[in-house]
C-alpha cells in the first residue's frame, strides 16, 4: 500500500487514521490528484487576492490540506475522523498551522473566499446541504472546483450545482474520476430545509436528522432490531457508541430512566441530530443525565468505567468497506466496560461479528435473530 503522494513538485506521506495494521487503502484517490493537478495547470492561485482564501470542503484524509499548506485556507468536513486524519497528516508533513482553519460542517463558513475545491460527498443531501451554506458567502468571482468517481457523479449531482451556484459543466474523466466546473451566477436560490423530521409512531417521537446522518429518512431497521431487545439489568453508566441520530440511545434512556447515557458518534451531524432529539421527545430529567461527545468512538475514555455498551456498527468508511472501524469500537468497548459490563450489538448476519466478539471477550451470545440482523452479547470477564 502506498503511503507517498508525489505530485506537482511535491512530495506527501498520507495515512488513513485510525491506522489499520492490514491496510489496503491509500489516503488519496484519484479525484484528488486531479483536483491539484487542475490548479496548478490553470495557476488558479493568481486569483487569490489580499486576504482572500481557499475553502477545501470533504477532503478525507489530508492530501488537499497537506498540499495547499502555503495557502490561506479553511477545511470543513463532518467526520471527526477525517479531521483528526488531517491534522496528523499535516504534522506529518510539516505543514504550518498558522494559516489553515479546521472546523466542523455545522460551523459558519467562512466569508473571504476566493476558491472553493469540494470533494464530492457519498450522501446527496449531504452535498446540497454542502452547497446551500456555500451560497450564502459565494462572490460571482469566486471559482468552484469539486471532484469525485465517475461512478458518484450523477444528473443529479449536477442538477444540485446547478441549483445552488450556476451553469455548471464538468471534465473528462482520468483514472475514473471528474472534475465539476460550476460559475457564481445571480439566480434565485430555494430556500428548503435539508434536514428532515419523520416520527416514530411506537414511542410517539419525532426524529430530527441532519443532512448526514445514516438512515435519515426512517427508522433504520437494525436499529429497531436493537432497540426492541434491550438487555434487561440495573444499568448506571450505558453508551449509545455510533449513536447515529440518537434512538437507540433514547430507547435506552426509556428502559433505564435512572442512568447517565453518553451518545458517541464521528459525525458532527450525528451528534447534534441525537441530541436534538433527546430535547425534543424526552423529559428533561433524562435529557439532564444525556452527554454528547464527537469522537473516534471510546478512544481516550477511562478504563472499567461503563456497565453497558449499545453498538450498531457501521462497515464502512467514507466510499471504502471495511471492518476495522468495527474491530476498533469492540476493543475499545472492552476496555471502557467494568467487570461484569455488557456490549450488546446489532449486525447483519453475514458480518461474522460473533467470531470478533469471541476472540475479544472471550464470550459471545446469539439473544435474537432474524432473516437480516443478529443481536449479540458479550460480557466483560476478567
Amino acid at each position: 500500500m502506498n503511503e507517498t503522494l508525489n505530485i506537482a513538485e511535491q512530495t506527501l506521506v498520507l495515512h488513513r487514521h485510525p491506522r489499520n495494521k492490514q491496510e489496503t487503502l491509500q489516503a488519496w484517490d484519484s479525484a484528488d490528484e486531479y483536483l491539484i493537478n487542475y490548479f496548478n495547470e490553470n495557476q488558479l492561485e493568481k486569483h487569490l487576492g489580499e486576504d482572500e482564501q481557499i475553502l477545501l470542503i470533504n477532503d478525507g484524509f489530508g492530501a488537499l490540506s497537506c498540499y495547499f499548506q502555503e495557502f490561506e485556507r479553511t477545511v470543513i468536513s463532518d467526520s471527526y475522523l477525517s479531521l483528526s486524519s488531517i491534522k496528523l497528516n499535516m504534522q506529518r508533513n510539516n505543514c504550518p498551522e498558522e494559516n489553515v482553519l479546521i472546523q466542523d460542517c455545522l460551523q459558519s463558513f467562512p466569508k473571504n473566499v476566493k476558491i472553493v475545491l469540494i470533494k464530492i460527498p457519498k450522501t446527496l443531501a449531504y452535498l446540497e446541504f454542502l452547497l446551500q451554506q456555500l451560497r450564502d458567502v459565494l462572490s460571482p468571482e469566486t471559482i468552484v472546483v469539486a471532484a469525485g468517481k465517475v461512478n458518484m457523479i450523477h444528473n443529479s449531482t449536477l442538477q444540485l450545482f446547478e441549483q445552488y451556484i450556476g451553469s455548471t459543466k464538468t471534465s473528462l474523466a482520468k483514472k475514473k474520476s471528474r472534475l465539476i466546473f460550476s460559475l457564481v451566477e445571480q439566480q434565485e436560490v430555494p430556500e428548503k430545509e435539508i434536514a428532515l423530521t419523520w416520527e416514530i409512531e411506537k414511542q410517539d417521537w419525532k426524529i430530527h436528522n441532519h443532512a448526514n446522518v445514516f438512515s435519515r429518512n426512517h427508522l433504520d431497521i437494525g436499529g429497531r432490531f436493537l432497540m426492541d431487545n434491550l438487555p434487561e439489568g440495573d444499568f448506571s453508566k450505558i453508551v449509545d457508541l455510533g449513536c447515529g441520530n440518537g434512538i437507540v440511545g433514547m430507547a435506552a434512556s426509556q428502559a433505564y430512566p435512572e442512568a447517565q447515557i453518553t451518545f458517541i458518534d464521528e459525525s458532527y451531524m450525528a451528534v447534534d441530530s441525537a441530541r436534538i432529539n433527546m430535547l425534543k421527545n424526552l423529559p428533561e430529567e433524562q435529557t439532564d443525565n444525556a452527554r454528547f461527545v464527537v469522537n473516534n468512538g471510546l478512544v481516550g475514555f477511562k478504563p472499567r468505567t461503563y456497565d453497558l455498551i449499545l453498538c450498531n456498527p457501521p462497515f464502512h468508511q467514507q466510499q471504502a468497506i471495511t471492518d476495522h472501524i468495527a474491530w476498533s469500537m469492540f476493543n475499545d468497548a472492552r476496555f471502557c466496560l467494568a467487570d461484569g459490563g455488557e456490549l450488546v450489538i446489532v449486525g447483519n448476519r453475514h458480518l461474522d461479528y460473533q467470531d470478533k466478539l469471541e476472540r475479544i471477550f472471550g464470550n459471545c451470545e446469539l439473544v435474537t435473530e432474524n432473516k437480516k440482523f443478529v443481536i449479540l452479547r458479550a460480557v466483560k470477564m476478567d
